[in-house]
């Protein structure tokens, strides 16, 4: 399946790149954010979140102005231009009935404001991580520190794609696409415009067929699309775990139902839900980023080096599977609760042992969740594991501070009976869940 690349006018004359790719009805996929055709497209990940999305229709997606193969040279950055932009590819393709899917960012209030103005052209919407009002993302200082930060260096890609299991290449990957993508005050124009946007008076008018997702974790807080779905007429509405990114989003959470909404066969997929139980753990350097400012790159590699190598002796010892490292921390899974706790013990130790001779200290936080993760292949053919035992194990590591072991009640109860001795912390508010969960602190140097 290869991709078609073709251009369009607006009517202010800029020229819009857009790519067709499937046969079937039309999906029209909007843009929220600036994006680049090509680079998309060579990435293996992202390649086959939209050849899956394709399958059995004609996806068209559009590098919104200023970014990717369209026109750059504008200032132009409203909602009635990304609107009009939209109304160019269309017109341009000649289509009369298409489904509108969008995919977080700018893409809802650019996609709700064309089906309210072109009532009977759009037979479905798709909402992804939408909103009413820009001002409800953030608090307003928050909003200006941040456009001014964007419009000076670009928008960071884990500021509204928070994903704690995403590993560090994928990372780096989607920071090199964001940054090829668009010029920093470009991005700034747009940010501006994000939190300035307001659909709140259009939103009865929407009376079609309309999916509402909504990632728990996502940076754009999960009640802003609870509020939305609310109030259409029309909606389903579908929470998942985790983040709403588009391009790491796993088929479970979002394309099944996007498929299934738009009456799209939805084609077998390698994928295990089994049911096996698997303790998850967590590690995580404290000051990573700090360290590697302070040392520079070649020193703060050696210290995660170290980390790496005392980390996976650690997991070869106790039975450990290593599902993926993201640069500053490993996630690993195991079959026994008892096994990962004794890892997680034997690690805090290693590292205590090592710092008192080391001159400089290597402070781990590790965190443990026992669940029934889904279990996947990724684009590369690799084993990883995803769903809410996952995201709540990387939360409460970040609960924790350097030196401790946090677990949640599930790994408390499956260990009961052993010598492991426990600190009660307390029912623990995890983001993007909205109960919260109990967690213990694991008293290692007893």
């Amino acid at each position: 399946m290869e991709q078609e690349i073709g251009f369009c006018r607006t009517p202010d004359g800029l020229s819009l790149a857009y790519a067709t790719v499937g046969e079937g009805p039309h999906v029209v996929y909007v843009p929220g954010w600036p994006t680049h055709l090509e680079l998309e497209w060579s990435s293996p990940q992202v390649r086959s979140f939209l050849e899956d999305l394709a399958d059995g229709c004609t996806l068209i997606r559009y590098d919104m102005r200023g970014s990717g193969l369209s026109d750059t040279d504008t200032k132009d950055f409203t909602l009635k231009a990304l609107i009009s932009d939209l109304e160019a590819v269309i017109d341009h393709l000649e289509l009369d009935e298409f489904h509108l899917m969008s995919m977080g960012m700018l893409a809802g209030p650019t996609a709700m404001s064309y089906a309210a103005a072109h009532p009977g052209k759009v037979k479905k919407l798709v909402l992804s991580t939408a909103f009413l009002r820009g001002t409800d993302v953030a608090r307003p200082e928050s909003a200006q520190a941040m456009i001014a930060y964007v419009s000076q260096f670009g928008l960071p890609n884990n500021e509204f794609n928070d994903d704690p299991s995403q590993d560090f290449e994928t990372r780096r990957e989607l920071q090199r696409r964001q940054d090829e993508a668009a010029r920093p005050k470009v991005q700034g124009s747009l940010l501006r415009l994000f939190y300035d946007t307001d659909v709140s008076e259009i939103v009865d008018e929407l009376t079609l067929p309309t999916l509402v997702l909504h990632g728990r974790d996502d940076s754009i807080p999960f009640r802003l699309g609870r509020e939305l779905a609310a109030r259409l007429s029309n909606a389903k509405f579908v929470p998942f775990e985790g983040t709403s990114s588009a391009a790491q989003s796993r088929v479970d959470k979002k394309l099944v139902p996007i498929r299934e909404f738009l009456g799209l066969q939805t084609s077998e997929r390698k994928s295990d839900t089994a049911g096996d139980i698997h303790t998850i753990l967590f590690t995580d350097v404290e000051g990573s980023t700090a360290l590697t400012d302070r040392l520079g790159d070649a020193k703060a590699r050696e210290l995660l080096r170290e980390h790496e190598r005392i980390t996976r002796e650690a997991l070869k010892t106790r039975g450990g599977s290593e599902v993926k490292t993201m640069g500053d921390g490993f996630m690993a899974s195991f079959s026994s609760a008892t096994a990962a706790l004794e890892c997680a013990i034997s690690l805090q130790r290693a590292f205590e042992e090592r710092n008192t001779a080391a001159e400089e200290p290597i402070r781990v936080r590790i965190g443990l969740n026992a669940g029934e993760p889904i279990a996947e292949d990724d684009p590369g053919g690799r084993g990883d594991l995803f769903g809410t035992a996952v995201n709540v194990a990387a939360r409460i590591a970040a609960k924790a501070d350097a030196g401790e072991i946090l677990v949640a009640d599930v790994v408390r109860q499956l260990v009961a009976g052993k010598e492991f001795l426990f600190n009660d912390r307390g029912e623990t508010e995890l983001r993007g869940f909205e109960d919260p969960v109990r967690v213990f602190e694991v008293r290692w140097h007893d």
